[in-house]
Parts: structure tokens; sequence; C-alpha cells
């Protein structure tokens, strides 16, 4: 009885160590769920959990659905953090409520403090294979989409007239071919 008790566990542990790490899924259970797992990253402990959601791929692909992904990774530079709508924070309070169901959509709204001014989103989750995804976020002006969008294009339109302007006045150039050209 022992032996055929520790040969399983002995073939339970090596399947454990032939498997490793299984690899972190994208999405979330529930709506819910989702939305508290983005502001425990506004919190005010430790530094992993206070700097704001980051930007890397293995966030994106956690937290939004294939058409935000891409656009949350992309190098910009905002005048603020969108799902606080400041620069800076500290939050009070997050209250989730789903406001309806439609289709495949699901739309919670959040409402907090951020520094004593009052905030209100909606998301607009969807239930993908892997579990729940941002869509989009709304604010009462914008919406994430919109606003990552917005500041990628400023971001890039500016540095192309910066290299327009110096190609036309010749700073861009190499010493030897400016002198020729004046």
């Amino acid at each position: 009885m022992q032996i055929k008790l520790m040969k399983t566990a002995l073939r339970f542990a090596a399947m454990l160590i032939l498997l490793g790490p299984l690899p972190a899924q994208a999405g979330f259970r529930s709506p819910e769920s989702l939305i508290r797992n983005v502001y425990a990253y506004y919190g005010s402990g430790s530094s992993e959990f206070s700097k704001g959601l980051p930007r890397d791929a293995g966030t994106a692909e956690k937290f939004f659905d294939a058409g935000l992904r891409s656009a949350w990774v992309a190098p910009r530079r905002e005048p603020y953090d969108f799902l606080v709508q400041s620069p800076s924070w500290k939050l009070g309070p997050v209250s989730i409520a789903i406001l309806r169901k439609q289709f495949d959509k699901t739309y919670v709204t959040v409402a907090f403090a951020n520094a004593g001014r009052a905030v209100t989103l909606n998301f607009i989750v969807v239930n993908g294979p892997d579990g729940w995804v941002i869509s989009d976020v709304e604010s009462p002006h914008d919406s994430l989409r919109l606003f990552l969008a917005q500041h990628r294009i400023r971001f890039t339109s500016r540095r192309r007239s910066a290299n327009r302007r110096r190609a036309h006045s010749g700073q861009g150039l190499r010493p030897h071919l400016r002198r020729d050209i004046r």
C-alpha cells in the first residue's frame, strides 16, 4: 500500500516538473474581477502595484482585447493616465456596477474619487475564449481607443514635422553636404 502511494506521489511530482509553470492566461472570470485587478495597480502599497497599469505586452494580453493591445503598448506621450483621469493618483474606494449586458458586450460603470475629485468611467468588456477583457473605456469626454490613437498620432506628427524643418534648414544633413547647399 505504501509503495503504491509513493509511486503515485512520484508520478504526480514528475508530471508537475515536466509541465512546469503554466503561462499566464488572458482574461478574468468576471467583469468585476477584471476591473478590481486594473485598479489594484493604482494603490499605495508596494512599488510594483502603485505605478499604474504597466504598458508591457504581457499586461496588454491579460487585460485588453486584440484591437486595443497594440495601442496600449505603443510609445506615446500622454498628458495623463486615462484610467484615473489624472497624471497622479490617490484613489478612494472604487465602486463597480454592471450597467447593462448587450449581446457580447457588458457595460460596467466604475466610480471613485481621485484626490477628492469624482471620476466615473464606463468600461466596455467582452467575454472572449480566455475570459473577460477590456474592449474600450469611455469617459464623459473621450474613449481610451481614441485617446491612445490621438496621442500616438500627435507624437509621431511632431517628430515628422521636426524632421522636415531640419531637412529644409540643412541641419539634418551631414556637414560636407550642408556646405554645398548654401
